[in-house]
């Protein structure tokens, strides 16, 4: 599995790294949101984990401009995971395009089950892990908080 993270922060890539790793996973970082579409050109990843405030274009605008590139046929379907600050930014990630999200402080468990059900929806997953096959539009709280679409 190849992970693209776009952060500026050095804890949300090491967290990352430590709950991601292993002999089959390779990282590309970006510490800049400009960059992301430059090094999905060179190599797509399998997901790519956003940070919500990252340099001068955050997780947002980042996804915004994925599911854009996506369209016009530019860029393939990336699935992306969206890093939250708070609770209150769900509705950024689901507006923006996001796969799943979830909300810091990060945890090696969410961060693992969050990817699982990004990239393998039919999975089942604990229940505090939401997915967009979850998701009837309404404000599910006990999933939303911590990954969903």
């Amino acid at each position: 599995m190849h992970v693209l993270i776009a952060s500026d922060a050095q804890w949300v890539v090491d967290d990352l790294v430590a709950a991601l790793g292993g002999p089959e996973t390779s990282f590309t970082v970006c510490r800049n949101g400009r960059d992301v579409t430059g090094v999905v050109k060179a190599r797509t990843p399998d997901i790519a984990i956003l940070d919500l405030q990252s340099g001068s274009m955050g997780g947002m605008a980042v996804t915004m401009n994925l599911r854009l590139d996506e369209s016009s046929g530019a860029l393939p379907y990336i699935p992306a995971l969206m890093l939250l600050d708070r609770t209150a930014d769900v509705f950024l990630a689901k507006r923006s395009g996001a796969d799943g999200w979830l909300v810091k402080p990060l945890d090696a468990l969410q961060i693992q089950r969050a990817v699982k059900a990004i990239l393998d929806p039919d999975v089942n997953i604990h229940p505090a892990v939401g997915t967009t096959a979850q998701d009837d539009g309404a404000d599910l709280v006990g999933l939303d908080t911590i990954a969903g679409a």
